[in-house]
C-alpha cells in the first residue's frame, strides 16, 4: 500500500509540474551526476609521499595580507596635536595659528555649544551603541531630523552617524545597474564609493564645465532614439557637489539645474562645504543662488565642517528621507550618532537662525584671505573667493608627483616650524577617478582677523622663497 501510495504522490508531481520545469530539472540531475563522476575520475591521481608533501610545505610562502609600504610614505608621518583644536592650535610642540582644520565657523571653540553637549552627555550618555532601526533612535535625533528639515525648507531629513557614509550611501540608494550618472569628474572621495556602490554606468564631465555635460546628455539622447524601450526604463542622474573639497570651486548650479529640467534628470548636490558657509543665512548653495531647493531632489552633507560635529544629514521630500530608512547602508547598519554630538549640531542651527550674520562675517573673511593669498611668488592659488576652502599649487611644477608632494610636505613641516600650521591634502591616488595634483589645502576660520592673514601669508611666502 505504502508503495502504491507513493508512486500516485510522484505521478500526480509530474502532471502538475510544467514541462519545462521537468526538462531542467533532468538537464540539472545529468549535470550533478556528470561532476560527480568527472570529479571521481580526476581524483585518481599519484598520492604524494611523505617527503614530497614536507617538501611542498616547507618551500610554500603565502602571499602577505598587505603589501610592502614605504615606511618614508608621507601619509605615514604623524603630526602629534598637543592642545584643543581651534583658532590657535599646538603642533609638534610648535603654537601655531590653524589653517588646517575645517572648523569655519569657528564652532569647535563655542563655550555655549560645549556645555550643551555635557549636559546631553549626562542625560544620555555616550552613545546607544546600536542602529537607529532597533534602539538606537533617541528623542534628540528626531529633534535633529526636524530641525534640518524646517532650516532647509523641505519635507523631511534623514541623520547618518558619520559624514563619508552619508553621500556614499544615498547615491546607491536610489541608482542602481542599468541606469546612467552624469558626474563632475573632481567630485570627492565619498562619491566616487558611493558611485562604485551603485554599480551604475557612470559618465563623468569635465569639472564645472556644462557644455561638455550637454554634449555627453546629447550623445545620450541619440542613443536613446534607437532603443526608446530600453531608454523608457533607463533613469538618470546628475552629481555635483555645492563647493569641490578638491580644488575650492563652486559649482555652476542654476546650469545644472537648467539641464536637469530639458533633460529630465535626477539632481543630487552635495553640501558638505557650502552648508553654513554660502548665502545669506548659511543654507548653501541654493540660497547662494537663489535656487528653488525642490529643483534639487537630494541635498546632502557633512556635519563636520561649519557645524563643528560629526555625521551627516539627507534633506528633501518625504519620499527621499523614508526610502533611505529602508536602503541607505549607513544608516542601517551604522551606530546611531551619540547624543551628545546630536545636541552639538543642534546648538549650531540656533546659532545659524540666532546669529545669521556670522555666514557673513565668514565671507568676508575668506574673500580678505583669497585676496591675499593671490600674492603668493612660488605658489598659485585655486578656489572660489567665497569658498572656506583654498588649494595652494606650486607655480612651477615639480619634475613628477613624488617629487612634488615631498616639496609641499617639508613647506608645510617648516611653517608649522615657525608657528603656522597649513597641511598637504591627502589623496589615495591608486584609487582616485582622476589624478589629483598634490596641493595644501587651506581651511578658512571666522575668528581669523587682519593680522592673522597677513602673518600668515608672510610666513608662507618666505618659506616659499627660502625652499622653492
Amino acid at each position: 500500500m505504502v508503495a502504491i501510495q507513493l508512486f500516485n504522490e510522484i505521478r500526480s508531481i509530474f502532471r502538475n509540474t510544467p514541462t519545462f520545469a521537468l526538462v531542467l530539472e533532468t538537464l540539472l540531475l545529468i549535470a550533478v551526476i556528470w561532476l560527480l563522476l568527472h570529479r571521481r575520475g580526476g581524483g585518481r591521481r599519484r598520492r604524494l609521499t611523505k617527503e614530497e608533501e614536507d617538501s611542498i610545505i616547507a618551500s610554500y610562502e603565502p602571499e602577505p595580507l598587505v603589501e610592502d609600504t614605504d615606511p618614508n610614505h608621507p601619509l605615514l608621518r604623524t603630526r602629534i596635536v598637543q592642545s584643543r583644536v581651534g583658532k590657535r592650535i599646538k603642533v609638534d610642540g610648535h603654537e601655531c595659528l590653524n589653517l588646517g582644520s575645517h572648523n569655519y565657523l569657528g564652532f569647535l571653540e563655542d563655550q555655549e555649544i560645549l556645555e550643551d553637549a555635557c549636559k546631553s552627555l549626562r542625560k544620555y550618555g555616550v552613545g546607544s551603541c546600536g542602529p537607529r532601526g532597533f534602539y538606537g533612535t533617541m528623542d534628540v535625533h528626531l529633534d535633529l531630523e526636524d530641525r534640518i528639515a524646517k532650516f532647509m525648507d523641505l519635507e523631511e531629513a534623514i541623520v547618518y552617524s558619520y559624514g563619508f557614509s552619508t553621500v556614499a550611501s544615498a547615491i546607491p540608494a536610489y541608482a542602481k545597474r542599468g541606469d546612467i550618472i552624469y558626474v563632475d569628474e573632481a567630485v570627492n572621495f565619498a562619491i566616487q564609493k558611493g558611485l562604485d556602490a551603485s554599480r551604475s554606468t557612470i559618465v563623468f564631465f569635465k569639472h564645472n564645465d556644462v557644455e561638455d555635460l550637454e554634449r555627453l546628455l546629447l550623445e545620450q539622447e541619440k542613443r536613446n532614439q534607437k532603443n526608446p524601450k530600453k531608454a523608457l526604463k533607463t533613469r538618470r542622474f546628475l552629481v555635483a557637489e555645492g563647493i569641490y573639497m578638491n580644488t575650492g570651486e563652486i559649482c555652476p548650479l542654476p546650469d545644472l539645474v537648467a539641464l536637469r529640467q530639458k533633460y529630465k534628470l535626477r539632481l543630487f548636490v552635495d553640501e558638505s562645504i557650502s552648508f553654513g558657509t554660502l548665502g545669506k543665512g548659511g543654507r548653501g548653495v541654493t540660497e547662494h543662488f537663489n535656487v528653488d531647493r525642490d529643483e534639487v531632489d537630494l541635498i546632502s552633507a557633512g556635519m563636520e565642517g561649519s557645524m563643528g560635529t560629526i555625521g551627516g544629514f539627507c534633506v528633501g521630500s518625504h519620499f527621499i528621507a523614508e526610502h533611505q530608512r529602508l536602503s541607505g547602508l549607513g544608516y542601517i547598519f551604522s551606530a546611531s550618532l551619540p547624543p551628545m554630538l546630536t545636541q552639538a549640531a543642534i546648538s549650531a542651527l540656533n546659532r545659524f537662525e540666532q546669529n545669521p550674520e556670522i555666514f557673513e562675517q565668514l565671507q568676508s573673511k575668506a574673500k580678505s584671505l583669497h585676496q591675499k593669498f593671490s600674492n603668493f611668488s612660488k605658489l598659485r592659488l585655486r578656489g572660489d573667493a567665497l569658498s572656506p576652502v583654498k588649494h595652494l599649487y606650486l607655480a612651477e611644477p615639480a619634475v613628477n608627483f613624488e617629487a612634488e608632494l615631498k616639496l609641499l610636505t617639508e613647506l608645510a613641516d617648516k611653517c608649522i616650524s615657525q608657528g603656522v600650521a597649513i597641511v598637504q591634502a591627502a589623496y589615495l591616488q591608486n584609487r582616485e577617478r582622476v589624478p589629483v595634483r598634490p596641493s595644501i589645502r587651506i581651511a578658512v576660520n571666522r575668528l581669523l582677523d587682519d593680522a592673522d592673514i597677513t602673518s600668515a601669508f608672510e610666513v608662507i611666502e618666505k618659506v616659499s622663497q627660502s625652499l622653492l
